[in-house]
């Protein structure tokens, strides 16, 4: 796990500029760095910055850039089915002189092109340099794990894996794109990932599961590895289905847990990380050590399933609990390492329990993200399923009978308390970016963006998982996790993102995605024997979540000053309308959210629109 960045293009960069970007990589890697630079036959510059964060092979060896013989490559990101890769190319008489998975991701790439990324299990952001033709190669994992940002201009292409060190290479900021930041505050972070803007101009993400290649004259070219195969089996009984996802699951984790430094596991009382702890612990033996952020509102708490957890498992376990002090300060300190507002206050408490992670010496985590957008988790994935089901009468009857019994009175979204929304009309998605018209007269201009989604396939359940996947609720989460962890030195991992089970999980029939009203029936079931059934069979969905008059004392008179005080915000979101919001005695959980994005909105432009 490795910072990246670099620049390829006309002019040589200045020392300084290096030398600088070296030092804002140190938390992503802070135990070597380093940079190549080369001048190819047309004259064009090559740079690459890397900073390391050792979790394999902790030997000199293994640093970065990486050479072999006119391929340099700097690499971020964890190659987890390296040991087999590494077997077969040994067994093609390839030699090997470290026990890095970095050198065995340049000898496939070396020996099979961008096209051997087709073999490669694990999540990535690299640059590769060749030194003979003067190319050079970006890539990007499958479900865009780990981040790599680029900006093209006259001058060349830059990037890297945070956005500060884009713009120390360049020598300047980009200006603010005021229609993201507008996109963010009406319409939630679940819009943030429809289309390619950042909320700088010109600043691209490099897609997920894609390379960019730039040939020696600066001629770019740009092709996706992998396409997300999507075809159910028909075929398939429900015991072939938990028999599948029972052994894909464990196999991922038992890939994720390859470390020569120990792992901690973030635990909820969910099913989704207590799915993975369990595995660990029971089917592969490992030393489970678990941190958990503990929320003080009453609607998000489950101490009573991590109690049965941790009874079940007899494991070491840390309650970290939600730090309401310094809240403003510390807040704006994780906006200027983010480069961007922070997406939801979901991200703020994460943020805490990446800090105790790294204050108990581990150095890599492993969460659940993932599993709701594969395995159907969402209240609105119960209405689909409906709506999909609609012409079997039979077991639609039965199904909204399980609905109206089980799942109605844990359901607040006002919309999503009438199963037969979708049936109703199927391309009702005003659950989505609640409020939005509401929270967009709180604006100086007439904003707007509608609701879209892209079209994978025709069933409506499916179709909206993939969309959480690829473009709504996972970018949001990798995004938030990298950063929040990376400021501590710590390494993400998510065994739910993983090519074989994802695979496996969309050729799951429809049918069996919901049973007697619980969502994720085929992860419940399939973890029978090893999570407790008290877990399995708990119906209740709470995601972590504070509101934000827990950290924010709006009726006190600092709070308020600061909130209402001259900023360059007030020129686009109207005073009157946020003084309102905070006199009120209580709020709405989406007026929460929009008075939380509205405070990181006011500390980005404070730090960022000058």
């Amino acid at each position: 796990m490795c910072g990246v960045a670099g620049y390829y293009g006309a002019f040589p960069l200045k020392a300084q500029r290096v030398q600088e970007c070296l030092k804002l990589m140190h938390r992503r890697g802070p135990d070597h760095s380093d940079f190549f630079q080369h001048t190819n036959a047309e004259g064009r510059h090559v740079y690459l910055l890397s900073s390391r964060l050792s979790i394999l092979d902790l030997e000199e060896r293994s640093n970065q850039p990486f050479r072999l013989g006119s391929k340099v490559l700097i690499y971020n990101g964890e190659l987890y089915n390296y040991l087999e890769l590494k077997r077969k190319l040994t067994a093609q008489n390839k030699q090997f002189f470290t026990h890095s998975d970095t050198e065995v991701l340049l000898r496939v790439l070396l020996d099979f092109g961008w096209e051997g990324l087709d073999h490669c299990e694990g999540m990535w952001a690299f640059a590769l340099y060749d030194e003979v033709d003067g190319s050079l190669i970006l890539s990007r994992d499958r479900f865009g794990e780990k981040p790599l940002y680029i900006y093209h201009d006259q001058t060349g292409l830059y990037f890297g894996s945070e956005v500060k060190f884009v713009f120390c290479l360049l020598g300047r900021r980009l200006d603010v794109n005021y229609d993201h930041l507008y996109r963010y505050m009406i319409n939630g972070y679940k819009s943030l990932y429809k289309g390619n803007e950042a909320f700088f101009h010109g600043l691209e993400e490099l897609p997920r599961a894609s390379v960019f290649q730039v040939d020696s004259f600066g001629g770019i070219t740009k092709a996706n590895y992998w396409n997300p195969s999507i075809t159910q089996n028909q075929t398939l009984t429900y015991q072939d289905v938990l028999e599948g996802a029972r052994e894909t699951l464990i196999q991922s984790v038992r890939l994720r847990l390859r470390s020569d430094v120990p792992l901690a596991f973030c635990m909820s009382g969910g099913i989704d990380s207590n799915a993975l702890i369990h595995i660990a612990k029971k089917e592969l033996d490992y030393d489970v050590h678990a941190f958990t952020v503990m929320s003080t509102d009453n609607r998000y708490e489950e101490q009573d399933m991590i109690h049965c957890s941790i009874s079940d498992l007899s494991v070491p376990h840390i309650s970290v609990p939600v730090d309401h002090q310094e809240f403003l300060p510390k807040l704006r300190t994780l906006i200027i390492q983010h480069d961007v507002p922070v997406y939801t206050i979901t991200y703020y408490a994460h943020w805490l329990l990446m800090s105790s992670i790294s204050e108990h010496g581990y150095r890599v985590s492993i969460s659940g993200t993932g599993a709701d957008e594969l395995f159907s988790g969402y209240y609105d994935h119960h209405l689909a399923f409906l709506f999909d089901i609609q012409n079997n009468s039979s077991l639609y009857r039965d199904y909204l009978l399980d609905w109206e019994y089980h799942v109605k009175p844990l359901v607040r979204n006002p919309y999503l308390r009438d199963p037969e929304l979708f049936v109703q009309n199927a391309d009702f998605r005003d659950h989505i970016y609640l409020n939005s018209d509401e929270f967009a007269q709180h604006f100086y201009n007439n904003w707007k963006e509608p609701f879209t989604e892209t079209k994978y396939v025709e069933d409506l359940l499916r179709n909206r998982m993939l969309n959480e996947l690829f473009h709504e609720a996972i970018p949001v989460i990798l995004h938030e996790a990298d950063l929040n962890a990376m400021y501590f030195s710590i390494e993400n991992r998510s065994p739910f993102l993983d090519r074989a089970l994802f695979e496996f999980c969309n050729q799951i029939p429809t049918k069996f995605l919901m049973r007697n009203g619980f969502q994720k029936a085929v992860l419940r079931d399939s973890m029978r024997g090893i999570v407790p059934s008290a877990i399995l069979d708990n119906r209740r969905k709470v995601g972590f979540n504070v509101p934000i008059l827990s950290f924010l004392n709006v009726h006190d008179p600092d709070i308020k000053s600061y909130l209402l005080d001259k900023s360059a915000i007030f020129d686009h979101v109207r005073r009157d309308k946020i003084e309102a919001l905070i006199q009120k005695p209580e709020l709405l959980n989406s007026e929460s959210k929009f008075l939380f994005s509205f405070l990181c909105s006011k500390m980005f432009l404070e730090e960022f629109a000058h």
